[in-house]
């Protein structure tokens, strides 16, 4: 039996079929684009579906996909669109990290300050999904908001894979507001903002089935009718499962576009900040984390074509910075603190291209760093094993910076991608041998050279107000 991973990324759609015993047999990928303006963040929904389609193609290509037996699909977190009764889009989708909700998240937050304290992260950031909903209530397609749906992204691939509507996990409706404790949606507080519940998908926790693949949507993918499709889970949370990041106080960080901290714990660790936030686990745990809008992204958007693995190679060559950039690639912050008018900054000017690398990386070392310092304060175990996945843990040189700044040794396994969990999720299984992969050791050298350039990071932070001074002093301590 195989079974059939789709992870729904920023900047392309992957696809993975995995063995019942664990070995990817087949792989596929094909390109999103996004477009991005002053604090906005949208992609085309139905981009998506054409690149579900292409990577699904040329994941099963070589296989004999009648193998195939299920496929779960993950997405990114906070990701909406509104819909009309068939699906079809009738807006963009607001991505994950798309800012332009602010004044209607003072609302939400106002409404339900109670609520939000009970599901553990104590305020909603602009960009999650909930305040992003009321902004199309206010801003969006006026004279058919009422007869709209809404969906998440991965609402609307597996509407498509199965011919009709179905519901959303639990992980994915977290930023939608729903009850975590309870797994069902505030009915009373959509109620106060107006906003129909008539409009959201029903609720399901992740790994339950979703309906079936139909003839058509089969023939189309070249896989056999009657597939089973269950519900997935966000980005973060597959890359944690694909990693095997599920003993409390492991951790996975997973660097692409942008930066994201799964953990595991077996208490609901509550932020009043609202930086961070926790899903659902299996076995009674939960999985606190949070997701950055710092990342890899600000490489493609400052050294657009730039070969990065020689960029990495050169700069192992040199000594490490006495600067940083600050690493956004547009404008929020929203872990390890939310700071929606955060922009990208730079305490020093790069000779060339290689410094720019080494400097953007070395920033994202630095707000990893604060991540950790975050999740301590609040309670939460950080020593247990920590992962790196995502396209950013490929580099030697960002993987080795990163675990000399964090004093710490990670693992990079082999095989820890989205895709890889969702495929495990469909296959029933979200536990499995841990790869451990490569292991990266700090060197202790450098790790406290490069907690004296932290000092300074966290000095030009603090005087742009961006985080608390609890915070910074906590962090201090750590670095001492």
């Amino acid at each position: 039996m195989s079974t059939l991973g789709i992870d729904l990324g920023t900047q392309s759609v992957r696809a993975i079929v995995l063995t019942d015993d664990g070995v990817i047999v087949g792989e596929g990928t094909a390109p999103l684009e996004s477009v991005r303006t002053d604090g906005r963040h949208e992609q085309d929904p139905k981009a998506w579906w054409t690149a579900v389609v292409a990577a699904v193609h040329a994941a099963r290509a070589d296989l004999d996909a009648s193998r195939i037996e299920a496929v779960a699909v993950d997405g990114t977190s906070g990701t909406i669109l509104l819909a009309n009764a068939d699906g079809a889009p009738m807006t963009p989708a607001l991505m994950y990290d798309d800012v332009r909700a602010t004044a209607e998240a003072d609302v939400v937050n106002r409404a339900g300050a109670e609520a939000w304290l009970a599901n553990g992260y104590g305020r909603m950031q602009p960009a999650w999904a909930l305040p992003k909903w009321l902004w199309l209530r206010h801003h969006g397609p006026a004279a058919d908001f009422d007869q709209a749906r809404l969906l998440h992204q991965t609402d609307f691939i597996n509407e498509a894979l199965v011919g009709g509507r179905v519901a959303t996990d639990c992980s994915t409706a977290l930023k939608t507001g729903c009850d975590l404790v309870n797994v069902r949606w505030p009915l009373p507080l959509l109620e106060t903002l107006e906003l129909p519940s008539r409009m959201l998908p029903p609720l399901v926790e992740p790994g339950k089935p979703l309906g079936r693949l139909g003839a058509r949507v089969a023939t189309l993918l070249g896989l056999r009718a009657g597939v089973r499709v269950v519900a997935g889970m966000t980005d973060s949370c597959a890359a944690q499962i694909g990693a095997g990041a599920l003993i409390p106080g492991s951790w996975n960080c997973v660097l692409g576009t942008t930066l994201a901290l799964k953990g595991v714990s077996e208490t609901l660790i509550r932020d009043p900040g609202g930086a961070m936030y926790s899903h659902r686990g299996p076995n009674g745990l939960w999985l606190p984390g949070g997701a950055s809008s710092s990342g890899a992204g600000i490489l493609s958007a400052r050294l657009p074509n730039a070969d990065l693995a020689a960029l990495g190679n050169a700069a192992a060559m040199r000594p490490d910075p006495t600067f940083f950039t600050y690493p956004l690639a547009g404008r929020g912050e929203r872990f390890p603190f939310v700071a929606p008018d955060a922009e990208s900054f730079s305490t020093g000017e790069p000779a060339d291209d290689v410094e720019a690398y080494a400097a953007m990386a070395l920033g994202l070392a630095f707000v990893e760093r604060l991540c950790f310092d975050h999740l301590a304060l609040l309670g939460a175990r950080t020593d247990g094993r920590i992962s790196f996945t995502g396209g950013g843990a490929r580099s030697d040189y960002w993987t080795q910076l990163r675990a000399d700044v964090l004093g710490r040794p990670v693992h990079r396994p082999r095989h820890a991608e989205p895709a890889v969990g969702m495929a495990m999720l469909a296959a029933g299984s979200s536990s499995r041998a841990v790869d451990e992969g490569v292991v990266n050791s700090p060197a202790s050298q450098r790790h406290r050279a490069l907690l004296r350039t932290y000092g300074t990071f966290l000095d030009a932070i603090e005087r742009r107000g961006w985080v608390s001074p609890v915070l910074i002093a906590h962090a201090r301590r750590r670095a001492e």
